[in-house]
């Protein structure tokens, strides 16, 4: 079989593993921003309580390697429980809570990053703590994240590679699945490699395009 033929013949089964890797990066992303959005704002909080249960979190989380956490939660987590995880959903779950450690620092910075004066000019009006994040801080603050929230989608897709370990069959594990019917190790990861490539480069541009939109917003 040569390069063509593997191509044309491996190609079904690697887009459906990619479709898998973006889904899966899609979801955990989603989640991971409600979490991010939800402990940057504790660690900004005046509770010591909340701050210290963000910063436990967010010290676990970005102290521990990711094939560690899907390994824990997959096998760990799943036999302490006497349940077994769909492999998708533990994956989501790994990942939601990896890059929503992550996410939640893009928050706090994002959310620093505004004119204190803002709050206390939100306050004043009459505005809640929330209602003047929801309404005054956030949508200045997102302008300042998008390009490190994009980013950070980027890490996600490549760690999707990972969860091989749970056995998810997204792109790297489809790729696998192929080597071991085909032996041909070199030709098929070179082929998974163009694809990753591929969609992060896609990805970058569109986070270069957003970044320079912004930039140019601001100026104006």
């Amino acid at each position: 079989m040569n390069f063509l033929e593997l191509l044309k013949d491996s190609m079904p089964s690697l887009l459906d593993g990619l479709l898998v890797t973006v889904k899966i990066s899609v979801v955990s992303l989603i989640f991971a921003v409600i979490i991010g959005l939800v402990f940057g704002i504790f660690t900004i909080s005046k509770s010591k309580i909340l701050k210290a249960i963000a910063s436990v979190y967010i010290f676990i989380i970005r102290g521990t390697p990711l094939i560690v956490q899907a390994l824990f939660l997959y096998f760990g987590v799943g036999q302490l429980l006497g349940i077994r995880f769909d492999p998708e959903l533990a994956g989501i779950i790994v990942l939601s809570l990896n890059a929503g450690a992550y996410m939640a620092e893009i928050f706090r910075g994002g959310i620093m990053a505004v004119d204190p004066g803002q709050m206390e000019a939100a306050r004043s009006l009459g505005f809640n703590y929330f209602k003047s994040m929801r309404k005054i801080i956030l949508p200045q603050a997102i302008k300042v994240m998008i390009p490190s929230i994009i980013n950070q989608f980027i890490v996600t897709i490549k760690d999707t590679s990972i969860l091989t370990v749970i056995s998810i069959r997204e792109l790297t594990q489809s790729g696998q699945i192929i080597i071991a019917q085909n032996f041909k190790p070199f030709q098929m990861y070179a082929i998974i490699a163009v694809m990753y490539f591929i969609l992060i480069t896609a990805l970058t541009i569109v986070s270069k395009y957003i970044e320079r939109k912004l930039s140019y917003g601001n100026r104006s």
